[in-house]
């Protein structure tokens, strides 16, 4: 069966459902561009500031893609086969995942673009406001930790392709450092230049490609230049990473956030278009050859990955539904949407995007035989690997199809890394009281350095050997992750219920609440749960792991209880105004009156 058999109705489903769902939840929302929206009433040109939503857009997909949609199909679909995984993107990310992200982008803008915590808070009370951040900055750390340690193993090493040629890990650190550089430049051009958005895209984009090209000519290789083994460069590459969202989560976000998050946006169009038009070009699927070789289901249960359910919709995370969605969309996105109306295709549609992006990491794994030894490569390099035979097609040779394709995977990273660096900040900021740049400082220093003890302490199976540190912690995350979700959907069906008491915030939100809450707690219990039993009974594990697994259990069971008080009270006084539009918050009301 040829791959575009797959991919051309999965894109025509996602376009569909775009057109159709996506408008009804713009109606069911009320959504009006006439209302000014949190990043015209406060801006301030630093966190408050309305761009065009061409740019917003952009920004807000390279930061929610990240390594999710790339790394989790690969790992489920070699798992279980690639129908599962496939249909699970599909239907999450219409009716979850995209309702998730439009959800939390509607709800922050609604209050005064403040996060889904405050959210939570307005609605239910302080201390589920609490739990909820403390539960957020765990999450965060998490998503620092899996992501930085996959990123940092694709700057080591060297990469044999199926034609005998290598790629330098040491390469695609170089062209990495080069493409941080771009995007300063493109901030000042934009800024004190004032370079419109065409002319700096047409400049800087391509100047993007030279850098992927001259990469693999000047690699900067860590291992050779210290006299290190590629574990330890890679640790140090971990630390090195950190340092960058240290320093990336405090600059304004004119400087870095924005333009990188641009050039990584259409860095996103351009591999998913190089990909599908390779596919096309390919005379042999033109042919109608078969292509697709992995098997489409292999197995209800594997050693490594566990039971299809409920482990499936915890390691397709960011592909179908991301809690971490909700976290830019209320923590960064909020704050510089310009008009209500963006929200649809900013919130909706990009999820829906990124679902292809998921479906087209996932045909990496289908042009694997079964017995194919690449199914056990890192999941970065079989989408390399995969990328770059689909862009061979194109008469691009395989190295650079490969240093475009790891290139990009760690384009994505770089803006999920920092931007989870400023929210762990802002949350830190919040939990403690301190303002100012000290409270600034030490907010950044703590989501950046709590990090580092996971990352250098040494990562062992049950047998002593040392395994990848990702590994250990990508079951956890997807399951904390998608927790998340849970709990964001939890918030935002309570905040809809409270203000619009009508039937349809159950069906639309509540379902997939109730969904999400089932599946991530079964798995994070799952995988917590047996690391306290030992061959005598009872143990208390030295790995912190587990016992962070035990306090997400837990905040997220205070958190469902929370709001099942608060559903089950009775209705209060709050109605939808004459306007349609859900009521405000009185303290940001009587703000906008003073």
């Amino acid at each position: 069966m040829s791959l575009l058999a797959i991919l051309i109705p999965s894109g025509l489903i996602l376009m569909v459902a775009y057109r159709l769902y996506g408008s009804l939840l713009a109606r069911l929302f009320r959504l009006d561009a006439a209302t000014p929206t949190p990043a015209v009433t406060l801006r301030d040109d630093i966190d408050y500031e309305p761009i065009a939503p061409q740019l917003l857009l952009g920004q807000h997909f390279s930061a929610i893609a990240a390594a999710g949609p790339i790394v989790g199909p690969i790992l489920a679909g070699v798992a279980f086969g690639w129908l599962p995984a496939l249909l699970w993107i599909l239907i999450g990310s219409i009716f979850i995942g995209g309702v998730h992200d439009f959800a939390a982008l509607v709800a922050s803008i609604r209050h005064k673009a403040r996060s889904i915590a405050e959210v939570v808070r307005d609605h239910m009370s302080r201390r589920s406001y609490v739990l909820f951040l403390a539960f957020v900055w765990i999450a965060l750390v998490y998503i620092v930790v899996a992501f930085t340690d996959i990123t940092a193993s694709s700057f080591i090493g060297r990469q044999t392709l199926e034609n005998g040629q290598e790629v330098s890990g040491g390469g695609i650190a170089t062209s990495s450092l080069l493409y941080l550089v771009l995007p300063v430049i493109m901030g000042l051009c934009m800024r004190h230049l004032k370079m419109p958005l065409w002319l700096a895209t047409l400049i800087f984009l391509p100047l993007v490609g030279v850098a992927i090209w001259i990469g693999q000519f000047i690699p900067f290789d860590l291992a050779a230049l210290l006299g290190v083994s590629n574990g330890q460069a890679q640790k140090i590459w971990g630390v090195l990473l950190l340092l960058y969202c240290l320093g990336a989560a405090m600059v304004p976000m004119w400087l870095l956030l924005q333009p990188r998050g641009h050039l990584g946006g259409c860095f996103l169009y351009v591999a998913l278009a190089g990909a599908v038009i390779g596919l096309v070009a390919s005379d042999r699927l033109v042919a109608g050859d078969s292509c697709v070789r992995y098997p489409a289901f292999t197995n209800w249960q594997t050693a490594k990955a566990g039971e299809l359910i409920p482990m499936l919709f915890i390691t397709i995370a960011c592909g179908a539904c991301s809690g971490f969605h909700s976290l830019i969309a209320s923590g960064t996105t909020s704050k510089q949407l310009r008009r209500e109306t963006d929200a649809r295709p900013i919130g909706y549609g990009t999820m829906l995007l990124e679902a292809m992006v998921a479906i087209v990491s996932l045909s990496c794994v289908m042009v694997l035989a079964a017995d194919s030894p690449l199914a056990n490569q890192p999941p970065n390099f079989v989408y390399a690997l995969g990328m770059g035979r689909f862009l061979e097609i194109l008469g691009v040779p395989t190295t650079i199809g490969v240093s475009f394709a790891l290139m990009a995977f760690t384009t994505f990273v770089y803006d999920t890394l920092d931007v989870c660096t400023r929210l762990g900040r802002y949350i830190v900021q919040e939990l403690t009281g301190l303002t100012g740049r000290t409270g600034a400082w030490l907010g950044t220093a703590l989501t950046a350095g709590v990090p580092l003890l996971f990352l250098l302490r040494p990562q062992l199976d049950g047998n002593g050997d040392a395994i990848p540190v990702w590994k250990t912690f990508w079951s956890l995350f997807g399951a904390s992750n998608q927790l998340l979700a849970a709990l964001t959907l939890l918030g935002v069906t309570v905040w809809l219920w409270r203000t619009r008491r009508e039937a349809w915030v159950w069906l639309v939100t509540g379902v997939p609440t109730v969904f999400m809450y089932v599946m991530s707690t079964w798995a994070l219990a799952s995988m917590t749960l047996p690391r306290f039993r030992g061959a005598g009974g009872f143990v208390l594990p030295a790995d912190p792991v587990p016992w962070a697994g035990v306090v997400l259990l837990a905040l997220a069971g205070v958190m469902l209880v929370e709001a099942i008080r608060v559903l089950a009270a009775p209705p209060g006084p709050q109605r939808p105004g004459p306007s349609g539009h859900l009521p405000e918050p009185k303290a940001w009301a009587a703000a906008k009156t003073a």
